[in-house]
């Protein structure tokens, strides 16, 4: 039972540190456009690196929590991100899955699995 536990509560806590840094970071980016002189054609690289960071700490908190298999924690915390961010978008927006979500999936997947690298590497020491 307490594998269990290991397996669910890194990926949870992970996705839980990426979810409250992007809504941290989506109330910087609105002041920085509402009292400041930064255009909204700067909006996607914000976005983006505001989602990199937060995919990137997600996954050095669960591989942290995990303590082995970074890369997996890391990786799994970037799909299941992934996969709530697809899901916010289809049933808000009504989008479309095309090429360019097997990308993300990817963009994700990969810079959540190396936080969560950097994360089981650290806690090591």
């Amino acid at each position: 039972m307490l594998k269990m536990d290991r397996l669910k509560l890194p990926m949870l806590a992970g996705f839980i540190y990426t979810f409250i840094i992007v809504f941290l970071g989506a109330i910087v980016v609105s002041f920085m456009l509402a009292f400041t002189d930064t255009r909204e054609s700067t909006l996607p690289s914000a976005v983006y690196t505001v989602n990199g960071l937060a995919l990137f700490v997600g996954g050095f908190v669960s591989g942290k929590r995990g303590g082995e298999k970074g890369w997996y924690y890391g990786g799994m915390t970037g799909i299941l991100y992934f996969l709530f961010v697809v899901l916010i978008s289809f049933l808000g927006f009504d989008a479309k899955l095309g090429l360019n979500h097997l990308y993300y999936l990817l963009l994700a997947f990969l810079v959540a699995a190396f936080g969560g690298i950097i994360g089981v590497n650290l806690s090591r020491k």
